[in-house]
This record gives structure tokens, C-alpha cells and sequence, in this order.
């Protein structure tokens, strides 16, 4: 990295009608400035964010993700994020295009599931279980989620990654919202963490619109020189 300062937007995706909660995402809109893949995970793991976005070409919509142990292909809430930030309708990800819109106050994107990570799809009969459950110990990723109003499609959910670095709970996952879908063939409407709201729909082709939310949290900025930034730390009460 050179010696000028580098600014790190943080949103939150997926934000509540009021505009709380969401989950937290730092976006680097100048990737250059990190060139290599170790000095990327290295920000990432500072910064403890979800996951990290640094694009690398904004027109184009070329990004690179990164959770604070692992780079990955595909990620829902960083793709939500950047398409609102950046305000672009397409971005060029290794596993294909990613289309993307607006629609009054919700960022929308278009994937396939197939794009999503393997995760454990855990159902429950009661929202009140998936309310109760204590944070399981690191190692498989588990999606756990029931019924609110089957017939309106609202889900209850909660997320826990199973890694030992990061946040221990996501506040909102949409890779997973994506498998949840396809599984159940349908628009949801999910409530997941603390209070997020994620809005998922099938499409015909087998693709499936992700959408929510999206606000400016804060800018970070890095001073001349600095490899890494201040660690973010969740407040289980930010958010207005």
C-alpha cells in the first residue's frame, strides 16, 4: 500500500423499515491500493467485518471478497451493499455477472444459488426456538430458520458461521437466503439477528432476486502508511 490515506465505507445491508440493524460491510473502493491477495485478508482480518469488498473496477463492477479468514467467489450481502454504493446495474464476479437494480428504497441482485456456499439448513418448528438458540461451538455453518406466517412467506432465521475468527452470528446472510428459496420454491420475506429484513424471489430461469436495505454507516479512514485499520466491534445495540 502507498503512502495516502485509504477511506473504507461501512454499510448495513439488509437493513430494518426504520433503517436499524443490517449486516455490517466494509467496502475499499479503491482496490489498487491493496494489491495483493495476502495484504487483502490481511484488512479483512483487521477490520472483522462479515466481509470485505474491494473493487477493483467500479464501472465494470469487478470486486473481490474477503471474510476475515478466506477470499470468497460469491457473497450476498457485499454484492447488495456495492450495487447500491456504487449505484451500478451489472458486476463481473469468476462465477458469472451479477445483475442488480434498484426499486424505491430496496437494492436488488439477481444470482444463482448454485453460486452460494454449502450451508446446513436447519428447520424449527417455533420462532421462539430459533430466538433461543446459544451460539454452537466453531465448525459446521448452520442456517437456523422457521416459519412466522408460512402462508404470507415469513421466515424467522439466524445464522451461525462456525468459524473461529469474525463475528460468531451473522446478522444477515444472503447466500444462505438464496439456498433457503431454492429449497422452498418461493418469495420469503426473512427476519433474521437482531432485526434485519432480507426479500428473496424465484425466478423462472432458476436464478433468484436478493433484496433489502442498504445505509451509509460511517468512513473509515486508514492514514498514510497504516496496513491495517481500528478492529470493528459489533454493539449488539447499534443502529437507530
Amino acid at each position: 500500500m502507498n503512502n495516502a490515506r485509504v477511506d473504507i465505507d461501512v454499510l448495513r445491508v439488509f437493513c430494518a423499515p426504520d433503517g436499524g440493524h443490517g449486516n455490517a460491510l466494509g467496502v475499499v473502493r479503491d482496490g489498487s491500493r491493496f494489491p495483493d491477495e495476502a495484504a487483502r485478508q490481511a484488512l479483512a482480518g483487521r477490520l472483522g467485518f462479515s466481509e470485505t469488498v474491494f473493487v477493483d473496477d467500479p464501472e465494470r463492477g469487478v470486486v473481490d471478497i474477503y471474510t476475515p479468514g478466506r477470499r470468497l467467489p460469491f457473497a450476498g450481502h457485499p454484492l447488495v451493499g456495492v450495487a447500491w454504493l456504487l449505484d451500478i446495474g451489472i458486476m463481473e464476479l469468476a462465477v458469472g455477472d451479477v445483475f442488480a437494480r434498484g426499486d424505491g428504497e430496496f437494492t436488488w441482485i439477481t444470482a444463482e444459488p448454485g453460486w452460494a456456499p454449502t450451508r446446513t439448513l436447519r428447520q424449527y418448528a417455533l420462532a421462539a426456538e430459533v430466538d433461543a438458540l446459544q451460539t454452537p461451538e466453531p465448525g459446521e455453518w448452520v442456517y437456523a430458520w422457521s416459519w412466522q406466517d408460512e402462508l404470507a412467506g415469513r421466515i424467522r432465521a439466524r445464522a451461525f458461521p462456525g468459524r473461529a475468527e469474525g463475528p460468531v452470528e451473522d446478522e444477515a446472510t444472503g447466500a444462505a437466503a438464496l439456498l433457503l428459496t431454492q429449497r422452498l420454491g418461493r418469495a420469503l420475506n426473512i427476519s433474521q439477528g437482531r432485526g434485519s429484513q432480507l426479500l428473496t424471489a424465484p425466478g423462472a430461469d432458476g436464478t433468484i432476486e436478493l433484496g433489502g436495505r442498504v445505509r451509509l454507516e460511517q468512513t473509515l479512514t486508514l492514514p498514510p502508511g497504516s496496513p491495517t485499520a481500528p478492529a470493528h466491534r459489533e454493539d449488539p445495540d447499534d443502529g437507530p
